[in-house]
């Protein structure tokens, strides 16, 4: 009880502060919330790592693929980044098509990186340059 609301109130703070920029994803016939999306900003770095959710009944509609590519848009236009990238476990390839879907191209494979729900867990990194970095 709670949680959400705690979490959902550090956003505005965390943005103005060059930390993190989360967005809801909203259908747009009713605006319901179906999941969430956001980057952690490495401001120092020129960069963000992508994050995401989505409800499962929601899966393999396209709504992420949509979500994850006008963010990285924006990343690249607006916030003028010069890379952006995720990490998806070993066995998410799902997550890993939509990452493809939007450019991204797997840069590497960490092992047992990640302790998830008392397992270690491998991770999958990918990345995608911003296109007008090399003009």
């Amino acid at each position: 009880e709670g949680v959400a609301e705690e979490w959902i109130s550090t956003h505005a703070t965390e943005f103005f502060e060059k930390r993190q920029l989360i967005l809801g994803i909203c259908l747009r016939k009713d605006k319901a919330l179906i999941g969430c999306i956001g980057l952690t900003l490495k401001p120092e770095f020129e960069n963000a790592e992508l994050g995401y959710w989505i409800g499962e009944e929601f899966w393999s509609n396209g709504y992420m693929t949509e979500a994850a590519s006008a963010l990285v848009k924006y990343a690249f236009d607006t916030l003028k980044l010069h890379k952006i990238f995720a990490t998806i476990f070993s066995g998410n390839r799902a997550s890993g098509r939509v990452l493809e879907k939007i450019g991204m191209v797997e840069e590497g494979h960490l092992r047992e990186h990640v302790r998830h729900w008392g397992e270690y867990k491998d991770l999958y990194l990918y990345g995608i340059v911003n296109p007008e970095a090399h003009k």
